[in-house]
């Protein structure tokens, strides 16, 4: 292939399914060669992230993803995107390794966020325990001039409880959970948009998105811009540049 990119996934696997479902889903394809080309990397035995991120003497993920991109940069991918909002705890590191752009998976998202509501300064966010502990949404969110708000410790217990143990143990989205968390967040905490800042969460707003609440869902996003991506790409490289330096632009 000349013209293609690569997907680090597999953390977890069903938070990867959604995203190539998505991507596949909302390209207009009316025959097979109308897809996107692209290699998915499902790596499933990368140890945990929030594991390590709360406590460095569990077994470290860096270097399992850091031999992914080595790998991945010699096959020269137009850009390569890692579909997992933890992981991007070591984004400078993994970009340090190769020439290919990696795309910032939170930061376009907040990007996004800024876009789509601007008046709004007060920006919640659900999350593992490990991405809210590395900062990497909460950086983000602060960069762009707004106010981070968390919820309390029964709301990360029922973060954690949809996360790992619905979807990652039992394969299942509870909509009930997810919507009652969502609603927490807006009555409790009196937020208008709330942060998805972890692919299982997009996942539950793929299958369980029948709420009133405003989310921004980063994998969607990110899904968003690989296929703008890819299509550029195949019109031209020069058109793939230019719009991939407009969307890694800070």
């Amino acid at each position: 292939m000349q013209r293609f990119f690569t997907v680090i996934g597999g953390m977890g696997t069903a938070a990867t399914e959604s995203y190539v479902r998505l991507l596949n889903k909302r390209t207009d394809a009316k025959r097979d060669q109308d897809y996107l080309d692209y290699l998915l990397v499902n790596h499933a035995t990368v140890p945990d992230r929030t594991a390590y991120i709360l406590d460095h003497s569990q077994p470290n993920f860096f270097p399992y993803l850091r031999d992914d991109i080595r790998q991945q940069s010699l096959l020269n991918p137009d850009f390569m995107v890692i579909v997992c909002n933890t992981a991007h705890y070591f984004y400078e590191q993994l970009q340090a390794e190769t020439d290919v752009p990696l795309i910032h998976m939170p930061r376009v998202a907040i990007k996004t966020m800024c876009e789509q509501y601007p008046d709004e300064q007060r920006v919640g966010l659900i999350a593992t325990a490990g991405t809210i502990a590395d900062g990497v949404y909460a950086d983000e969110i602060e960069a762009a001039g707004r106010e981070v708000v968390l919820g309390d410790k029964h709301v990360q217990d029922m973060v954690n409880e949809l996360i790992y143990t619905n979807i990652k143990e039992n394969d299942h989205v509870d909509a009930q959970l997810y919507h009652k968390i969502l609603k927490t967040m807006h009555d409790d905490f009196g937020v208008n948009v709330i942060v998805l800042g972890c692919t299982e969460l997009s996942l539950a707003q793929e299958l369980a998105g029948d709420h009133p609440y405003q989310t921004i869902d980063a994998q969607s996003i990110i899904v968003d811009k690989s296929l703008a991506l890819g299509r550029a790409f195949r019109a031209s490289e020069a058109e793939g540049k230019a719009l991939l330096r407009t969307i890694m632009a800070d």
